[in-house]
């Protein structure tokens, strides 16, 4: 039995983004009706580039306009989905220095800006807590 043609079940691929202001923190949103903060992005559609689906997903949910190509993508990442129990989520990352404000709009409640050192004392989505904010602050630390 092949599993290659149909995304597995269980598997939530999306875009999100590692947004880095001009004072060194990073944005992190909250969607509507849950608790965890996490990277802003969504889910790739069929056909779409990770990155075109990134620059999509932040200017419906953040207002944010960016252009695609100022993107640097920082590695796949997975871990376990923070609101959809029983799923996996698999991020492609990318990071980009925005010096714009940000107005939470589509299923986003609210947006926060944390030291990337920290977990600014807030509950974060697994991806966020235990993969992306150790790698940025590792690649902080070896450029240092």
């Amino acid at each position: 039995m092949s599993t290659f043609p149909a995304q597995p079940t269980g598997l939530i691929h999306i875009a999100a983004a590692l947004l880095i202001g001009p004072d060194g923190r990073t944005l992190l949103v909250r969607k509507r009706g849950t608790q965890a903060f996490m990277q802003p992005g969504g889910k790739i559609e069929a056909q779409e580039q990770p990155v075109n689906a990134l620059a999509r997903e932040l200017e419906e949910e953040l207002g944010l306009i960016i252009d695609p190509s100022h993107a640097t993508f920082l590695g796949q990442f997975s871990a376990p989905a923070a609101n959809e129990p029983g799923f996996i989520v698999k991020a492609e990352i990318f990071l980009l220095s925005i010096d714009s404000d940000v107005t939470p709009a589509a299923e986003i409640e609210e947006v926060i800006w944390i030291d990337p050192a920290t977990d600014g004392d807030v509950p974060l989505a697994p991806l966020t807590r235990d993969l992306i904010l150790p790698f940025y602050r590792a690649s902080l630390t070896a450029t240092a």
